[in-house]
């Protein structure tokens, strides 16, 4: 796919800042290690490209990598990655042969998943069944989505550690408020889980590591790190929410350029795009970009999102479009082939992923990851 490189329309990827991102919330855990997730194709930044960049930073990188899927291992695996890898996804019969195939870690929290790993272990040969096996087990400490409840957690957790053919590498939990002004839930489930790693401890269960900060917690909750935390958004620049503290300072890694694609003049009563959405009040220029909705720039912002272009912010205009976008720019002096940016900073001006979540009511993470695999990520160092 060499050849996507010559569109345009671009999503660029700072190295630089992605580095500086990882290693202030490294710095902020104060001595725990890191579960880099790089889920979701890193959130939409380019797995490949985030893992090769968090991997060459020596001792300092990422002690184990997360996705969702086991597919997503699979393909970390591909790029040989040596570091342990977590899958927060169930396992099931139809992807229990990656686990054992690419070494993945499951995310084991009932006797259902673990029967389907032990039957799927039985058809290895002796060389491979002898090895234990590692698995980390999740508690469901309040967000009520996967996981064992915290009440029942002691004794699985227990028994799995006296499993012949499994051994327990990690127990960890998943906030559901850490991003959010009212503590009281988080501190909650914070409670549980420290509650339930004290009662192991005590009676000298070995649980591997035990992690419950995600980006949210690691900024928020100090007291939250045990062993390792777990960033995901952070990782990419993105508070969780605008009400965590900025007590990690985080850099966007992810900026949307392109080139003006076409100038057109317009007349007062003109109307722009599918529908006639946008009607002129005055003689205008409208100049159109090579890019749409397939890419992820979402219909949802016609008539709403910005664009720098020359130092100066412009206003879109007319129904986004599958592939283009129009902007309106007066008659100021614009040539095709002039840089647009959609996403990122010139000078003292800057577009955020946040100025997009507010218009759609949805949140970073959903942003980045819906720019489109059309549009070629391009790395700047």
């Amino acid at each position: 796919m060499a050849h996507s490189n010559l569109r345009v329309s671009k999503a660029i990827i700072n190295i630089v800042n992605l580095k500086k991102n990882y290693l202030n919330l490294r710095r902020k855990a104060n001595g725990s290690k890191v579960i880099a997730v790089v889920k979701a194709d890193a959130y939409g930044h380019g797995m490949e490209i985030v893992v090769k960049a968090l991997n060459s930073l020596g001792s300092k990188k990422p002690e184990y990598y997360a996705v969702a899927l086991a597919d997503e291992g699979a393909d970390l695996r591909k790029l040989k990655i040596s570091q342990p890898i977590l899958v927060f996804d169930t396992v099931s019969k139809d992807n229990v042969h990656q686990y054992f195939y690419y070494k993945l870690i499951p995310n084991i929290f009932n006797l259902y998943h673990l029967k389907i790993l032990e039957n799927y272990r039985k058809r290895l040969n002796r060389r491979e069944s002898s090895i234990k096996f590692p698995v980390h087990i999740e508690i469901d400490t309040g967000m009520n989505r996967l996981g064992i409840d915290y009440n029942k957690a002691f004794d699985f957790i227990k028994k799995l550690s006296e499993h012949t053919h499994f051994f327990v590498d990690g127990i960890y939990t998943h906030f559901a408020t850490s991003d959010e002004k009212d503590n009281s839930f988080a501190r909650l489930q914070l409670k549980r889980f420290k509650q339930l790693v004290d009662s192991l401890k005590k009676h000298n269960i070995n649980y591997g590591f035990a992690h419950a900060a995600n980006s949210g917690a690691v900024i928020n909750y100090p007291d939250s790190y045990f062993d390792m935390i777990r960033p995901g958004i952070s990782l990419y620049g993105y508070y969780p929410s605008q009400n965590t503290t900025e007590s990690v300072t985080l850099y966007p890694v992810m900026s949307i350029e392109t080139e003006v694609g076409t100038i057109k003049t317009i007349y007062p009563g003109d109307t722009v795009s599918y529908g006639r959405r946008y009607k002129a009040k005055k003689q205008t220029k409208i100049i159109s970009l090579p890019l749409g909705y397939a890419d992820g720039f979402n219909r949802n912002l016609t008539n709403k999102a910005k664009a720098i272009i020359n130092g100066k912010i412009y206003n879109q205009v007319g129904t986004v479009t599958m592939d283009r976008i129009m902007f309106e720019v007066g008659n100021d002096k614009i040539s095709i082939g002039d840089k647009v940016i959609l996403l990122g900073k010139q000078k003292n001006l800057q577009i955020t992923a946040w100025d997009w979540s507010n218009i759609l009511n949805t949140i970073p993470y959903e942003i980045t990851c819906a720019i489109n695999k059309r549009m070629p990520r391009v790395v700047k160092n």
